[in-house]
């Protein structure tokens, strides 16, 4: 059994943790171990930040007033993906971790994508044709007892 959600959601801060909630309660159901949950949650939440601070384009009247959530859930394996309009990724972000530059231990903004980087197993950082970032991230899933996805 898998299980697949997408979500649409306005470029506000109360999006955020409308998303994460969802994402904890189908793992919850599911029966996914706490500790694998929180740390999607977790890489989830600052997605989503990142989608609801630059996923857009700022000009007046611009169409970028929304980004997207998938989360798939299948058999070992969790994959969410954040998908935003907004200018994409520089070149320098783009990819995978060897690319990605932390931010100063000081720095009030750019540690998210560092922080998604060491919750996931895999992620990837690519600019969709036209315009807009995603940022995608696996993890392979561990199940409490009795689960209802679990793989056997």
């Amino acid at each position: 059994m898998s299980i697949w959600w997408s979500l649409h959601l306005r470029r506000e801060a109360a999006s955020v943790p409308l998303a994460r909630r969802l994402l904890l309660g189908t793992m919850e159901t599911a029966g996914v171990d706490p500790d694998i949950s929180y740390d999607l949650s977790v890489a989830l939440s600052e997605a989503c930040a990142n989608a609801v601070e630059h996923g857009g384009d700022e000009r007046p009247g611009a169409p970028s007033a929304e980004y997207r959530v998938t989360a798939y859930l299948d058999g070992e394996k969790c994959r969410i993906e954040v998908a935003d309009s907004g200018p994409g990724f520089p070149s320098s972000r783009r990819g995978h971790r060897a690319d990605l530059l932390p931010a100063h231990t000081s720095a009030e903004n750019g540690r998210g994508l560092c922080l998604i980087e060491q919750l996931a197993d895999h992620v990837h950082f690519r600019n969709r044709p036209g315009s807009g970032a995603v940022v995608s991230f696996d993890k392979i899933l561990k199940w409490r007892e009795g689960a209802l996805l679990k793989v056997s």
